[in-house]
Parts: C-alpha cells; structure tokens; sequence
C-alpha cells in the first residue's frame, strides 16, 4: 500500500516542499530513496524503536521510501515524523479516516521513547506550506509558537508521536496554535536592559552614535581599555527606530534557520545585537559551512554587528566583510547551488589605539615603541575603513563624572529624533529601491543630496589640506553632514553640520599615529 504526506529543505533563508511517499509491498530490506545524507538514512532505526514504543511494528517487509523531488539533497533529521506516520498507514496499522495526511506538512525528529525534538526554519517551512495550499503542519511543540505566527494555516504542536498519530485518528483533538502577531510584535518592541541614561559623560560618544542611528553609518570607537565602549555599543539598538513588521518576520526567518529562537520565541521584534569573538573564523562570521547556514552577519541583519578589538580579528574574517557591507546580502555558492542570506546591519567596532593601548591617553603614557602604532593600525585594511563612516576617539571619564547623579538623556528621548530623522530620509528617498537611508547614498547620489555653499567649499578644502584628511574622506564627510542637518531639520547642510562631520575623521589623518 501507498501512502503520502509532504515535509520540507530549508535552503538558504526560504524553504522548499518535499514530498514523502511510502511504499509497503511484498519482499524484503528497507529502501530510502531521493538523495537523503546520513541523518535521513539514520531515520529507520529511531523510527523502528519510536514505533515499538507507541505499540506498533515497523514492517518486515519491503519498505521503499522515496523523498521527491529527487535531485534536492535532503538533509537532516526532521524527516522522522512523517516517515513514522507514513509506514503506519502504508502498512496499514492504522487507517487515518479523519484526517488526510496529504493535507499537512509534517516535521519533527523522533527521540527512541517517541517524542519529538524541536527542529530549525518552522517560520519560513510554514510560508512556504501556506503558498502551497496546504491545510496544516504538524510539528514539535517547542517549534508551534514560532510557525502559529502564520496565519490561515493550522499550526499543531504535538509533544510524542503517539499524540500526531491520535489526532490523525480523530481521537485527539489539538487547539491550532494562532499567534496574534500584531499584538505580540506591539507588546515586545524595544524591550531592552540597557539605557543611554546609565551613561555618566561621554556626551561626544553618544553624539556621535546618535549621528550613526539616524543616518545608518557604521562607526569605529578607538580609545584606551576601560573607557566604555563595549558598554556604549551595547546601548546602540536602544536607539534606532523601531523595526517594522516586515524587517521583524524577516529577521525572525534569519534566526529560525540558524537554530536560535527559544522555545517560547514567535517573533524577532526587537533590532538584533552581535557581538562574535575575535577568534571567530571566516564562515561562522559571514556564512557558509558544507550546509550554509547564516553567519553573524546575517544573524545581525536589520541590527547591530559589535567587533570589539577589531585589529585582533584574523585579517581574512575582516575582508571577506567587504562585499557584504556594500551589497548587503551575502552569496553563498557552491557546485550544485547557491543561497543568498540577507545582511543589512550596522557595523561598530572598537579598537585599542595601539597594542599596550595608551596611545594619546590623557594621562598614562604609551610604552610601544617607534612605528608599532602604525603598524598596529594597518591591521584593518583601507577598503574595510573606507566602509566605516564615523571614527570616534573615547577617552577615559574623570571620576567627577562618574560619582556625578546628574540625569542624563535616555534612550527613548534620543530615540526620538532619531525616528524624525530617519523619516526625512525615507521621504528624500522614497523613489529609490534599495536606498532608505544617508549611509547607503552611491556617490552620483551625494552631489545631488548633499550640495554645500561656497563657504561650505572652503571650509571642507581648509579642512582636507590642513588635517591631511585623505580622499576618500571626501563623501563620508558629506554624508554624515546630510545626517547632523536632518537631525537638526533644516534642509540645507550648513557650515556647523560640516565642522562637526570633519572631527568625525580621526583614523584618516596622514599624522594621527604619530
């Protein structure tokens, strides 16, 4: 006898329909069929004892079991349960009258005492099962909550493979699991545990991170250890504007492939904050693996990527970054296929000034000797600074501002205008497809939107020859510019907006490492 039902690949960030048939007929030895890796051909013997477990047999008899379509390599374990029930109805154990296996996609990996572990990408499997027309899925428990966000399908969580099998009996009746997504995406939005208003001094920093928010310009922190910017960086997402609905299932599919949303997660709402180590390797932070799964930069799409110690970083990590900062997506290819993860973050690194770290330090001297700053500098290469809009020199708090109770602005105050600005730029660039924001500006586009006065010429020339600034200096200073007038809400970039743009390029001065 036959019997059909359908599972599901997740390739990339998107998932794919794939059918499971069984046949049970007359002769000997199991067969599994349809280019399944090692896990999937495990699934008989986990299969076997679930079975065994619940009462049941598997059959001794000829068992062909083929995943279709056939040329897409199946990998994984999550192809237990639909297996399970699949031989029980083609052996004719049991005959599901009441419900049709045809109707759902079933997933979930089976423990040997038949109960179901979670599984990776229920989000985008669960899409994918409602673009197909499909009735229901039928999947772990831990996993129903982040599918149940989907809505016109019926989203069914079981616990043991006896429960999937009652419900197909119509012994057992199982409430859908339907998540209010508005409502949960509303309830959770900028739930953070740090505040901007638990930072005493640093007035400059937080301007300046302020700009880097409103305009989506990658930053660099350079100071000695100890002078806050790890803690300044973790209070970044606190201020950028909230994430829309889209960017929350987009970032939510991200997480859900790569195995990192909770057993009571439904929905990324919050922006995602990274922060990877600097041993971390090449794949692990961009992607890739034998099966590509998302790296930190995908994992930070829509938020904020933190590379603290960035000279510590192997210089190969560092550059394999380039194309995904200017594209904004990372393409992963190999023999048979190619996925592509999205990659749309802030990057804000920090460094050390040098290797003892008291380079320009305002009161301990630097013990590095002559050309060992430079050098310590030339670790992060020109085209992955040329990326970084705003370099930003901390320095230590005196301890008049540490023990000081005065209140300082919080998050959601500066949040504010953030959002205003940000909505300027949304309206500026309303026209264009993949631009929303200053920092993503070509530089065809910057002479159009970035236009100054001759005093405003004069100034930047002034500026440029006197600092030694480099060339490429040039359009960050007019891009950050754009951002100070939008926070300001003027419509042209005045003389103060490019003054304080031009302190924002510490790390292209020809003589800043002495």
């Amino acid at each position: 006898m036959l019997a059909k039902t359908f599972g599901s690949a997740v390739y990339g960030v998107n998932a794919t329909m794939i059918t499971v048939e069984v046949s049970v007929d007359q002769g000997k030895n199991f067969y599994l069929v349809g280019l399944p890796d090692n896990a999937v051909k495990e699934a008989e013997q986990r299969v076997d004892a679930a079975l065994k477990h619940c009462g049941y047999f598997f059959p001794r008899r000829k068992v062909v079991v083929n995943l279709a379509p056939a040329d897409i390599r199946k990998e994984g374990s999550s192809y237990d349960l639909p297996l399970a029930l699949c031989i029980l109805q083609a052996s004719e154990q049991v005959t599901f009258r009441n419900r049709n296996l045809e109707d759902y996609v079933i997933l979930g990996e089976l423990s040997l005492d038949g109960r179901l572990r979670p599984i990776k990408g229920a989000l985008p499997i669960a899409i994918e099962a409602r673009k197909s027309g499909l009735k229901g899925f039928i999947l772990p428990k831990e996993n129903a909550m982040e599918a149940g966000i989907v809505n016109n399908l019926e989203v069914i969580g079981v616990e043991t493979l006896e429960e999937a099998i009652e419900y197909f009996l119509g012994i057992r009746e199982i409430e859908p699991s339907n998540i209010d997504t508005r409502d949960v995406f509303a309830s959770s939005q900028n739930e953070y545990d740090a505040d901007f208003s638990h930072v005493q001094g640093q007035e400059n920093i937080k301007r300046a991170l302020e700009i880097a928010a409103a305009g989506g310009h990658n930053v660099i922190m350079i100071g000695p250890p100890g002078a806050g910017k790890t803690m300044l960086a973790k209070r970044l997402p606190t201020i950028l504007p909230p994430l829309t609905l889209h960017e929350a299932l987009e970032t939510t599919k991200i997480h859900s492939v790569a195995g990192k949303l909770g057993a009571k997660s439904s929905l990324v709402s919050a922006r995602p904050y990274r922060s990877p180590h600097h041993t971390i390797s090449d794949a692990a932070l961009v992607g890739g693996g034998s099966v590509p799964q998302p790296g930190e930069i995908s994992l930070a799409h829509n938020g904020v990527l933190f590379l603290d110690e960035l000279p510590e970083f192997k210089r190969t990590a560092l550059e394999v970054m380039r194309q995904p900062l200017e594209d904004r997506k990372v393409s992963i290819s190999r023999a048979r296929w190619a996925v592509e993860f999205p990659s749309n973050f802030m990057l804000i690194a920090s460094m050390n000034p040098c290797p003892c770290g008291y380079y320009n330090h305002p009161e301990k001297d630097c013990v590095c000797g002559p050309g060992i700053v430079q050098k310590y500098l030339n670790k992060i290469s020109g085209p992955l600074l040329d990326r970084i809009d705003l370099h930003v020199e901390v320095t230590p708090v005196k301890f008049e501002q540490l023990s000081s109770n005065r209140k300082t602005e919080s998050s959601s105050q500066i949040r504010e205008r953030v959002i205003k600005a940000r909505d300027i730029q949304i309206q500026r660039f309303a026209e264009e497809k993949e631009i929303y924001s200053n920092a993503m500006m070509p530089s065809q586009m910057v002479k159009e939107v970035c236009q100054i006065s001759e005093a405003g010429i004069t100034l930047l020339k002034r500026a440029m020859e006197k600092l030694q600034l480099s060339a490429r200096a040039y359009d960050r200073i007019l891009k950050v510019a754009r951002t100070i007038a939008d926070l300001a809400g003027t419509e042209d970039i005045r003389t103060e907006h490019l003054a304080e743009a031009i302190q924002y390029r510490s790390l292209d001065r020809e003589n800043w490492a002495g």
